[in-house]
């Protein structure tokens, strides 16, 4: 049985660092219509399985995580019944973890690497995907008493799919592939708040102010073009500069972890800039 819903939305079988499930109500009233939604930085997919285009190119720099999706939707029963066994709780221990971390480092089994990363992603500390310089996945053992496995949410993820295009490419491909119909959604990583809450990690090369600079200026482009661009992030003095020239600006608060103190939450300034078509 899948977990509780939020107003009635699509949960990501995901666990993701900066989520947008839950702020689904502050997205969706500006997202404008179109035919086909593009997303350049999928993560989780929450907007993706949230939303009702009739078709969806999704990309991201993250191979692993493109083909987990393009896995699950070829394979569907078969891969998630293949996932559902590394969930057993004889297998939820810091040594299973590790040895599990490391065969994925090395796997070249697409099926058997797919579903490791559901394990890892479940088990592994705070949902977060981070890898070392050398492209190795290296996030911690979370230590949860008993991780959910998400059956359902596969299953409907799966379902969407079948109107999907996923792709492992950049922000500047899925640009470039953009016709005037599409509607763009960015969610890159987030501008830091400090100087040490930086996080770059997630892939290799990380994602500096200067793509936080040139994702805005591509926006602008494309508005030019017809195509309207709606980009989430921190409010700050950098993103304020960089989405200067955006037709509307939509700011809130967001209740989130701000250090690795688990338990510290409060609240951070977000920004939701629209470039309209001209």
């Amino acid at each position: 049985m899948s977990r509780k819903t939020v107003n009635g939305a699509i949960r990501p079988f995901l666990k993701w660092a900066g989520n947008k499930y839950r702020i689904l109500d502050e997205i969706r009233p500006l997202l404008p219509e179109g035919r086909r939604l593009i997303e350049p930085f999928a993560g989780s997919a929450a907007l993706f399985l949230n939303s009702q285009f009739d078709k969806y190119l999704i990309t991201d720099v993250n191979a692993d995580l493109i083909d987990l999706y393009n896995v699950l939707k070829k394979h569907g029963e078969d891969f998630i019944e293949q996932a559902r066994r590394l969930f057993a709780p004889r297998f939820n221990n810091a040594e299973t973890y590790y040895r599990r971390r490391e065969e994925f480092n090395r796997c070249g089994d697409h099926l058997r690497k797919a579903a490791l990363f559901v394990y890892l992603n479940r088990h592994g500390y705070n949902g977060l995907c981070r890898y070392n310089s050398k492209g190795g996945f290296n996030v911690p053992f979370g230590r949860y008493a008993q991780p959910y496995f998400p059956e359902e949410e596969m299953r409907a993820f799966r379902r969407k799919a079948r109107r999907a295009v996923f792709r492992h490419r950049d922000f500047q491909w899925a640009f470039d592939q953009a016709r005037p119909g599409d509607v763009i959604y960015c969610d890159p990583p987030y501008v830091p708040l400090s100087r040490s809450a930086s996080f770059t990690a997630y892939s290799a090369g990380g994602f500096g102010l200067t793509h936080q600079a040139l994702l805005a200026q591509l926006a602008q482009q494309a508005a030019a073009r017809g195509i309207p661009v709606l980009i989430s992030n921190h409010n700050t003095a950098d993103t304020r500069r960089y989405y200067r020239h955006a037709s509307k600006h939509h700011y809130f608060q967001v209740r989130r972890h701000i250090s690795c103190n688990g338990g510290k939450r409060e609240d951070a300034g977000e920004v939701l800039a629209l470039f309209a078509a001209e």
